[in-house]
């Protein structure tokens, strides 16, 4: 409860007097006297001091009132006046809550408060060169606002006046750099992270290293203790953590990894942190560590000891289900194993059709080799095959393509068929449309005489492929494989698909037998037929 002293002086600064604001800001600043401690209630007296010119009061508020404070404040630009003259008497700290104020408000242009921007530069450059971390990393982000010789000004640059002698970014990059790397030093952790984003970035693994692994290493020894509790990850430990630390610790580790002499049991805790940290990358890395293989299937002497399967498909199938191809195929590849005890084929198949249809390359053309392997055992394997390896060949596979030449036909047009069309009148093509649209299929996609009056659409149309399978009707011919490569053959081949459809295509249907649908040709085209019979 405020003493009476306290109320004399509470109705004083109610009543305007300066002096009395003053006290009482200081009385809520530090406490006591029976008023309770409270910066929000500090800052309101000492505003309203300050601005009666009472300088003692804007250099309480630049000393004791951190930046949450200010910006909880119902103007924070209001009160920048106040640091802006504090940092002017000497305080480096008022000049670094300056800076904050006006670089946050500003979102990055320097437009929005052009009267302070060059101001608060000069005040973060003055902070960062006493040696304050904080100064320095925020000069670090915007030090592309900072005065260079011959760059215009950030006013200038945004209305699109360039001056003829600025040049390119490299000073900006130094000065970006050169902050960045004094924060860092001075044990800000944006700022090594920062460093080792860009050392990944480029590929220098050696600095990547020194900035990383110090961070890596300081959160395996935060979260040992949690890390010991969990037994499957943890969404908690997960935001605690954060994106940056979950890739920081994933990639430390596949650095590490790639180093002469790295410590195992180091590369293990910081995958093992990132996995319990629900990172699917980590939890695929982690499940290939155990595996002691890499996304390829291939075997790797990593670590020490043996391969550990079961550990290994725990976190295979945990970053599977989290939507990683590469899990499904490594897990494909631990099942094939002969030194795994649990092998098993069709577990092994099971994650490798899964892997391909998710789009793993590598998965697809096993599985288009695997069906055509196996084409004598069910009829339609062959047809599967050409899909997964149509898939396979789509991202590049050569050796899909290559077997994909050797088992399907590209679509080539049949010269009998392009003459018949040609010959085809419109009364004939209404009179005997079902005959209008075999030859149009054949000068579509090559096909004989005899496989475009007997081919029946509607079992052939596979989507990817047209199978070409006359042998009941027709016995000296051969089932092959037409390939549907483009959209235009996808369109034409739907529209003819209609016209057959719910229509009986065998010989008991509205076109007859094979004599009948010949005749029918012959009497339509007789010039055709009669070139045709001569190929034949």
């Amino acid at each position: 409860m405020a003493k009476r002293e306290d109320l004399a002086i509470i109705r004083a600064a109610r009543a305007g007097q300066a002096a009395a604001q003053l006290a009482l800001g200081k009385r809520y600043l530090f406490g006591g006297n029976g008023l309770p401690q409270s910066l929000s209630t500090a800052l309101h007296w000492l505003d309203r001091a300050a601005q009666q010119q009472e300088s003692e009061a804007w250099m309480l508020i630049g000393s004791h009132i951190p930046l949450e404070v200010a910006e909880a404040a119902s103007d924070p630009l209001a009160l920048c006046v106040w640091y802006e003259r504090a940092f002017d008497a000497g305080l480096m700290q008022a000049g670094l809550v300056l800076a904050q104020l006006v670089l946050n408000r500003e979102g990055g242009n320097p437009q929005v408060l052009p009267g302070l921007h060059g101001k608060v530069i000069k005040a973060l450059e003055t902070a960062a060169h006493a040696g304050i971390a904080e100064a320095q990393w925020l000069l670090a982000q915007h030090a592309d606002s900072a005065p260079l010789p011959g760059r215009a000004a950030p006013s200038e640059k945004l209305a699109g006046v360039q001056s003829e002698t600025q040049p390119e970014s490299k000073p900006e990059q130094d000065a970006t750099l050169k902050w960045t790397a004094r924060a860092a030093d001075a044990g800000v952790m944006q700022a090594q992270q920062s460093l080792a984003q860009l050392a990944w970035e480029k590929a220098d693994w050696p600095v990547f290293l020194e900035r990383a692994l110090p961070l890596a290493r300081a959160l395996s020894e935060q979260y040992a203790d949690i890390l010991a509790q969990l037994n499957v990850p943890s969404e908690t430990l997960a935001r605690q953590l954060g994106e940056e630390n979950l890739s920081l610790l994933l990639r430390s580790a596949q650095v590490l990894q790639t180093s002469d002499g790295f410590d195992a049991a180091e590369v293990q805790q910081f995958l093992e942190l990132a996995a319990y940290g629900d990172d699917k990358a980590a939890q695929l890395a982690l499940g290939l560590w155990y595996a002691r293989m890499n996304s390829d299937g291939e075997r790797l002497l990593v670590g020490t000891g043996s391969a550990n399967y079961k550990k290994a498909i725990r976190w295979l199938t945990l970053a599977g289900e989290a939507g990683l191809a590469d899990a499904w195929y490594a897990l494909s590849r631990i099942y094939l194993k002969s030194e795994f005890s649990q092998r098993n084929l069709v577990d092994m198949q099971r994650h490798l059709e899964h892997a391909a249809e998710m789009g793993h390359r590598a998965a697809q053309l096993e599985c288009g080799l695997s069906a055509w392997r196996n084409r004598r055992e069910k009829l339609a394997n062959d047809v599967r095959a050409v899909y997964w390896l149509q898939k396979a060949a789509a991202q590049g596979s050569g050796e899909a393509a290559n077997l994909l030449a050797r088992i399907a036909d590209s679509a080539q047009p049949a010269a009998w068929a392009e003459a018949a069309k040609q010959q085809l009148t419109r009364e004939q093509v209404k009179a005997h449309p079902f005959l209008a649209a075999r030859i149009e299929l054949a000068v579509l996609f090559g096909l004989s005489r005899p496989e475009a009056l007997l081919l029946d659409l509607n079992q052939a149309d596979c989507g990817h492929c047209l199978v070409i399978d006359i042998r009941a009707h027709y016995a000296r011919s051969k089932r092959r494989l037409i390939l549907i490569q483009t959209g235009d053959e996808r369109q034409a081949l739907t529209r003819i698909a209609r016209l057959f459809e719910d229509v009986d295509c065998g010989p008991n249907g509205p076109e007859g037998n094979y004599r009948q649908r010949l005749y029918r040709f012959k009497t339509a085209v007789p010039s055709s037929a009669a070139e045709a019979d001569e190929v034949l």
